[in-house]
């Protein structure tokens, strides 16, 4: 998508086709079980189904433009000995012009092959990035305890401890400190799961960098060199050159 785009539900451009529109969306979202690069633009465009305008169809436009040019791209995956759970979350702040909701992403690997990714808007609206940051750890946590039991039930074993990165030290900071729970009580109760998580030592937080941080992908459009970047870091590669590596 182009870089810091903002589309409205209020837009004053002309109507176009809604069957059309939802059409080609929904055929979008199927390419999403495949392609992660693909999760935040693809969601961001479904939020128009109701009333799409020609801004709305131009974005979907460029999201296709994109899958022609792209078509070799897909995910790779590489056999390793020993596979390790590790999780990323992030959150924007507020993307949402209209509700001002935030958008979340949530992405697990399993040795250095990505397995599971989404990109969805928040249901509430959070008052701070360590809110909103926060609240899709939760939700990454939940993810992660669940992704962690399948694969003890799988081999025969008890479920391990698996990484959470963060890059906000703030939530970090709200998921391992009991005195910062006296500020979150407007948080609601079922986000502070997490943070029951990590006192069972059923998930390990670890901070990381806003640069490093691959889920961001999932929350924002970005430039062409950034996305490319991140996407390469989940693993979606051109079919020649997965087969190079």
């Amino acid at each position: 998508m182009e870089p810091r785009l903002k589309l409205s539900k209020q837009s004053a451009a002309p109507l176009v086709d809604p069957t059309m529109y939802r059409s080609i969306v929904g055929s979008l979202r199927y390419l999403v079980n495949s392609r992660p690069d693909l999760a935040y633009s693809v969601g961001y465009v479904s939020r128009f189904l109701e009333a799409p305008t020609t801004e709305h169809l131009v974005a979907v436009k460029r999201v296709l433009r994109y899958v022609a040019g792209t078509l070799q791209f897909g995910c790779c995956y590489r056999r390793k000995q020993e596979a390790q759970l590790v999780g990323y979350s992030d959150s924007d702040l507020a993307g949402d012009i209209d509700t001002r909701k935030s958008t979340t992403g949530v992405v697990f690997f399993l040795g250095g092959n990505v397995i599971t990714w989404q990109s969805q808007k928040l249901r509430v609206v959070a008052l701070s990035s360590c809110e909103a940051e926060y609240i899709v750890g939760a939700t990454a946590a939940c993810q992660g305890v669940w992704l962690a039991r399948l694969l003890a039930e799988l081999k025969g074993e008890e479920a391990a401890t698996f990484s959470l990165k963060i890059d906000n030290q703030s939530a970090i900071a709200l998921s391992k400190n009991p005195v910062f729970h006296d500020r979150s009580k407007h948080i609601d109760v079922k986000f502070h799961y997490i943070r029951e998580c990590v006192e069972e030592n059923r998930v390990q937080l670890q901070s990381i960098g806003t640069v490093e941080q691959p889920v961001d992908i999932c929350t924002k459009a970005l430039g062409r060199e950034c996305f490319c970047e991140l996407r390469s870091k989940l693993g979606v590669l051109h079919v020649k050159q997965a087969h190079q590596e």
